[in-house]
């Protein structure tokens, strides 16, 4: 397990970075990213290349016992480039082009811009083809940040013809998949196409959903130029890319066959401000959620299976939520823990020191601005020190996840109040509340190692999908339902039979009627003998074959199945069709949990959570209180002890299930 940081040395006279790379090693740093935003600097005028200072600071972290990270430069091409061919640039859905003078403001379907990459990126990756010192690439920065995935310029236009025509063949195709008799908006040829721009209402729902798909589509091609250049440089390389946190237009699973592993940047205190439904508590405030950052871990580990790494994580405080109170004492150390229980095998803080100059200036860095270390470099240098070597992550759990689904229900959310991350966070959250491991996978990925799968708004099915999910219940497999599944077909369009369509047949209950609720009304259910509350979206549901195990406690819908459960084949189906609040959501997953004999802790304090990787247990307490853990007596603990305080964290050799946190 290795700590890094991501160092910008064109921001500093070249007389420091010595002295800067000599404090990354006495820290115990083993990765250095570079480069991610230096086109500028590396070639200053067309064809003028300056990989000289580059050079220099690749061979100091070389001779100081690191490795170097480098990254394609093109998230932020120079001016001259941009006058030249100002056809790269981005548009916004009334035209208006997204100029220079930030990042990320160049289309990923530009032919021109494809022509520079190829260019630049060759360049870079002859330059370094034969430096040992070299690990590995991170390809361009955070692909669709600040809202950049989709773009509406002709280059655009033109792709997403060509998309359409090669999926449809025919256009008559196309209008029958749409559905485009409703409001006449039939189509005559695939040149009558265009992006969905601004209109007086909204747009129909099968063409938006296909314009997101071929958006992300557009950055999943981009990024596979950048990936093949550089293997065909040394495909010794590894190559990966930073994706981020409840990130909503890109699809990481469709990049993820051109990437050895995947890559996410976490900043926790910025998240829970900014892309979190609810205030944040003042505890989370100065240390993030753990199962929002935990969920983003786990997306990331389960695209491929395998261990990833925190490209950026957050050092102290920084420049972009709305507020940014300083991170508690000893959070950084905490952080990185969280990340490698969850199967990161590299976390690399951003960044080294806090610049003078530009747009990020009130971003820590592990050192403050005048080179001094940073409340950070402490809590790394002691992360660094703590760390060891360990195998991935086993989970028994998978949650499914699917960005189609997330833009279905987004495109028609049918209630302000409807988020698709929070939703699977309901599940998930559970999931983690009892010290079980999940991944969150792909419906298409082979769940036949999976106990348990929690298939939460699993909105957009066919009859494959559902063959697949019979195939794994009827092998001993448990799935549980969550509301709004089976609704609509992949073209985004409903069923002509009760919901959930091709997957009534396996969960045996249909969806009579639903609903979405604000707060203001009474929404809640008995399971189990007992009553708990739900929010945002309920279901009436038939059964059929499936038996109801919970039931309507209020409304319109009381005493009408909420809840079912049905044998099929050696497994079992339990559909929920409400949006769980975390009591109800606690007894669905630890009932299924136990039904398919999968281990588990009592449900943990709210801000404690307990991670097992290769034997050993981290307890992870996000919150100020101290806990108390009683593990068995032959447990030995390798970090910490009985007692953690707030915001600290313990790891033993013990499985997680043994523990007991209180």
């Amino acid at each position: 397990m290795s700590i890094g940081v991501c160092y910008f040395p064109e921001h500093w006279p070249s007389e420091r970075w010595e002295r800067d790379v000599e404090q990354m090693a006495e820290a115990g740093i083993d990765y250095v990213r570079m480069a991610e935003f230096s086109w500028g600097r590396v070639e200053p005028a067309r064809g003028e290349f300056d990989f000289d200072w580059l050079d220099e600071a690749v061979e100091l972290v070389g001779d100081h016992g690191m490795e170097a990270v480098l990254c394609t430069p093109t998230a932020t091409p120079p001016k001259w480039l941009v006058d030249e061919r100002p056809g790269i640039l981005q548009a916004d859905r009334d035209g208006t082009a997204r100029e220079w003078g930030s990042r990320r403001f160049t289309c990923f379907n530009s032919p021109a811009y494809r022509e520079e990459t190829e260019r630049v990126v060759r360049a870079f990756a002859d330059r370094y083809a034969a430096d040992p010192r070299v690990a590995g690439w991170q390809t361009d920065n955070e692909f669709g940040c600040h809202e950049t995935v989709r773009c509406y310029c002709e280059d655009c236009a033109d792709a997403f013809r060509g998309w359409l025509r090669e999926k449809y063949r025919t256009v008559a195709a196309l209008n029958d998949a749409w559905g485009t008799t409703f409001w006449s908006q039939q189509y005559d040829s695939f040149e009558a196409v265009e992006p969905p721009r601004p209109t007086p209402a909204e747009q129909h729902p099968s063409r938006l959903l296909d314009y997101y798909r071929f958006a992300s589509d557009s950055v999943a091609e981009y990024n596979r130029l950048h990936a093949d250049l550089l293997r065909e440089a040394n495909d010794d390389w590894f190559v990966t890319h930073n994706f981020m946190g409840d990130f909503r237009s890109l699809d990481a699973h469709s990049l993820s066959d051109d990437l050895d592993f995947l890559s996410w940047d976490s900043y926790p205190t910025g998240f829970v401000q900014d892309r979190r439904q609810g205030d944040p508590t003042a505890d989370e405030l100065r240390a993030g959620d753990p199962d929002e950052v935990g969920m983003n871990h786990d997306l990331y580990r389960g695209a491929k299976r395998k261990p990833f790494w925190v490209m950026e994580q957050q050092p102290g405080d920084v420049n972009w939520p709305p507020h940014a109170p300083q991170p508690a004492e000893g959070v950084m150390r905490l952080w990185a823990h969280h990340a490698v229980a969850h199967g990161a095998d590299a976390v690399l803080y951003f960044r080294w020191r806090r610049c003078l100059e530009g747009q990020e200036q009130y971003h820590a860095g592990l050192r403050k601005a005048d080179g001094s270390p940073d409340r950070g470099y402490r809590d790394a240098t002691r992360a660094a020190d703590e760390l060891f070597d360990l195998d991935p992550v086993d989970a028994p759990v998978a949650v499914l996840h699917d960005y189609e689904n997330l833009w279905a229900t987004e495109i028609q959310p049918h209630s302000p109040d409807w988020d698709y991350w929070s939703h699977l966070r309901a599940y998930y959250g559970a999931v983690r509340r009892h010290g079980v491991q999940a991944d969150l996978v792909h419906p298409g990925a082979d769940l036949g190692d999976y106990a348990v799968v929690f298939a939460p708004a699993f909105h957009l099915a066919d009859d494959s999908r559902a063959a697949a999910l019979r195939a794994y219940v009827e092998g001993g497999g448990r799935v549980v339902f969550g509301a709004r599944t089976g609704l609509k077909d992949p073209a985004n369009k409903l069923h002509d039979a009760p919901a959930p369509g091709p997957l009534a047949d396996l969960a045996g209950a249909t969806v009579d009627q639903h609903e979405s609720l604000p707060a203001s009304l009474d929404a809640t259910v008995e399971y189990g003998g007992e009553r708990y509350d739900y929010r945002t979206w309920a279901e009436w549901l038939s059964p059929d074959e499936a038996t109801a195990i919970g039931t309507h406690a209020s409304g319109v819908a009381e005493g009408r199945p909420a809840v079912t459960e049905r044998a099929v084949g050696d497994g079992t189906v339990t559909y929920c069709g409400v949006w769980p609040e975390p009591p109800l959501a606690d007894a669905l997953v630890s009932d299924a949990l136990d039904a398919a004999g999968v281990p588990r802790t009592d449900r943990l304090p709210e801000s404690v959570r307990v991670a097992e990787r290769d034997g050993y247990a981290w307890v992870t307490n996000f919150g100020s209180d101290p806990v108390e853990v009683s593990a068995p007596a032959a447990a030995e603990f390798v970090v910490g002890d009985e007692s953690v305080d707030g915001f600290d964290v313990a790891i033993v050799e013990a499985p997680a299930a043994d523990l007991d946190v209180s």
